[in-house]
């Protein structure tokens, strides 16, 4: 919960509470942010490493495509394997057995396809009056008919200027005695019946090859696969087997899943599509329920091309345009479906890939392997976003390519007060609030970015300017969500956290509550929400700048209705300042409660307490809910106030209107 961690110098025990009080002592503090795990150099050898990689990659397609193939159907069917062998079948046979099904799958998913392509190359002929009636329509258009005239004109005139051109150059030839050029025709052999074969095979060869080397990469995978892990992890290091197992069953858990649930929404698109075709009237619909099925595992323009083939056979079957705008509305409907219901429903967050990322994977190995390597894109892509999440030298393709945010809360929230966008801000904070009360919210994301803010301000990376653009950022801030109410199950939480934080031994003045920046006014966007925190709390307070702090306006300050003051510091090494401070409230004011806020700042109890003997305040808070924790006695003292002086009001106003009722002596 806290945004920075207080750490004291060495010092001997018994000498560090007299340090501390002598203000020779102070706290050394990690701003939040500054813990978080940062992401390897990519230097040249990172560079000269990738470029070798892209290289290899590119000119060993021929290898390294069937490998990649092998791995992904590897990854499809040992699930089914590991079940077979849960029922005590051998690893030989559940191999086999799974390698078949797969295999006569395809088989039997070829041969309908096959047979759907031949009924409808038999039906071409008897559409091609249809396609000539629709250009013909498409012609006697206004729009379309001027088109082609303007078109065909063109295409006269152009060949008029040719046919000009060559009987311009045969008169001259012929006025000059050239013999005009003899046309030469080449003729080319019949073909033998072996090089007819030839022509056949050998474009057959290279897919068959690639096939069969992958049917035998998956057949040795799946039979030795525990082998292939234990060299993997042995090649990887040995000395670290849990982060590179750790690597590996997750790459395994995402690719895994991501196929699963590419496969159970492509059946969900098909069978809608095939069934929607066959009720409007299309062709072979089963054929592109098929094709829709295998095409939306290629990414982006698989669904097109899966599209295109049912519209063009909707305008060559149907006389009219009917069955166009139906065959279209089908397609439109069921890819919105699947692409903003059933596909953010079933992957989630499963693949670790941003959309972004999805895009730019598609481009690359499309660029590097063809139409294979589109295929391949995502599950490639998965498996180097695991790399970088596990392994520290390759983090930033984790953070290039994966969906996890980069940024911690408060860090993003720091970057939009920065950049003067407190609408932006809320919003990401009204999205902290669905689940999480106001409090956390200010002592988790807002707090936390204040100790950024100050933590470079203190470094002398941050002007004036900026720092007065946090401030008031932060501020508007705390305006937009002064209307907020917490749900009912953060308020549960907010009425938990508040009785673990409350302290029994704290002594509070009735009185008004005064929060107060102690050093800036980053500290003053801290007591503003502090008081904001109080104010949802239903406690009253009141805000004040840093500068009623200095000693020439303090002494002039009206401490007689003030019962408590919380001063709140963003610097933790404070604590000379907040020592002195607390003497000058002890003078104007000797009865009031002074709570003094470090904001973030953690440590153990005793070093609380020694910081606590140092200043000699009331009480030290490092977070806001301790802070309403301890003023949540004066809320109940005034919550019981009111309700008396509401009562005794109710009883006024009863006994005036008694005597008006009673009954008047006669004149």
């Amino acid at each position: 919960m806290g945004a920075s961690v207080v750490e004291f110098m060495p010092q001997q025990d018994s000498k560090r509470s007299a340090a501390i009080a002598g203000g020779a002592l102070t706290p050394k503090v990690t701003p939040a942010g500054t813990a978080v795990r940062q992401a390897a150099p990519f230097g040249p050898q990172s560079l000269i490493a990738a470029i070798a990689v892209v290289t290899a990659l590119y000119f060993g397609r021929d290898v390294f495509v069937p490998i990649a193939l092998a791995v992904l159907l590897t990854f499809l069917l040992s699930p089914i394997v590991s079940l077979l062998r849960r029922w005590r079948i051998p690893r030989s046979i559940s191999v086999v057995t799974v390698v078949i099904m797969a295999m006569f799958t395809i088989f039997c998913f070829g041969v309908v396809v096959a047979n759907q392509v031949s009924v409808l190359s038999s039906n071409l002929p008897s559409y091609q009056f249809n396609i000539q009636n629709k250009i013909r329509d498409l012609r006697e258009t206004q729009l379309a008919s001027g088109s082609f005239d303007r078109a065909a004109a063109m295409l006269e005139a152009i060949e008029q200027e040719i046919q000009q051109a060559e009987e311009v150059d045969a008169a001259d030839a012929e006025a000059s005695g050239t013999p005009a050029p003899m046309p030469v025709r080449i003729e080319e052999a019949p073909l033998t019946p072996l090089e007819m074969l030839q022509t056949f095979v050998v474009p057959l060869i290279e897919p068959l090859a690639t096939g069969g080397i992958v049917i035998v990469f998956v057949i040795f995978m799946l039979l030795r696969r525990e082998d292939l892990r234990d060299r993997f992890i042995r090649l990887a290091g040995s000395t670290d087997i849990h982060k590179t197992t750790s690597a590996l069953q997750d790459a395994g858990r995402r690719v895994g899943q991501y196929l699963l649930m590419q496969l159970v929404v492509n059946v969900t698109y098909a069978i809608p599509v095939a069934a929607g075709l066959w009720f409007i009237g299309v062709p072979n619909a089963l054929l592109w329920g098929l094709l829709a099925l295998v095409l939306r595992f290629v990414p982006y323009v698989g669904p097109i091309i899966a599209a295109f083939f049912p519209l063009a056979l909707a305008i060559a079957v149907d006389p009219g345009w009917t069955m166009l705008f139906y065959t279209a509305a089908l397609l439109i409907t069921l890819e919105l479906i699947s692409n903003n219901l059933i596909e953010p429903w079933l992957y989630g967050s499963r693949t670790g890939l941003s959309p972004v990322a999805i895009i730019l994977a598609a481009i690359f190995w499309t660029w590097l392997w063809g139409p294979i390597g589109l295929l391949l894109s995502t599950p490639l892509t998965v498996c180097f976003v695991v790399l970088g999440r596990h392994v520290q030298q390759f983090e930033f393709l984790d953070i290039l390519l994966g969906n996890e945010p980069v940024l911690a809360p408060h860090e993003r929230l720091y970057q939009r007060l920065l950049a003067g966008d407190p609408d932006e801000a809320t919003e990401q904070a009204e999205i902290y609030l669905r689940e999480r009360p106001i409090r956390s919210f200010y002592d988790d994301v807002a707090i936390p970015a204040l100790v950024l803010v100050e933590h470079d301000r203190s470094r002398g990376v941050l002007d004036d300017a900026h720092r007065e653009m946090v401030a008031t950022s932060a501020v508007e801030l705390v305006e937009n969500l002064s209307e907020h109410e917490d749900v009912e199950a953060a308020e549960d939480a907010s009425e938990r956290d508040l009785k673990h934080a409350a302290d029994p031994d704290l002594k509070l003045n009735p009185g008004r509550i005064v929060c107060a920046g102690a050093r800036g006014n980053l500290d003053d966007a801290a007591a503003f929400m502090l008081r904001d925190a109080l104010e949802h709390a239903s406690i009253h307070a009141l805000d004040v700048p840093h500068e009623m702090l200095q000693p020439t306006q303090l002494r002039s300050f009206d401490f007689d209705d003030i019962g408590t003051i919380v001063v709140g510091y963003l610097n933790s090494e404070s604590i000379a300042h907040a020592r002195y401070l607390v003497r000058r409230l002890r003078r104007q004011s000797p009865k009031l409660t002074i709570i003094i806020a470090f904001w973030g700042a953690t440590g153990g109890r005793d070093e609380l307490a020694k910081i606590e003997d140092a200043i000699r305040p009331d009480a030290v808070c490092t977070t806001i809910v301790e802070v309403v924790a301890a003023l949540k006695p004066l809320a109940e003292v005034s919550k019981e106030a009111e309700a008396r002086a509401a009562v005794e009001g109710a009883e006024e106003d009863h006994a005036s209107v008694g005597l008006l009722s009673e009954p008047q002596p006669a004149v």
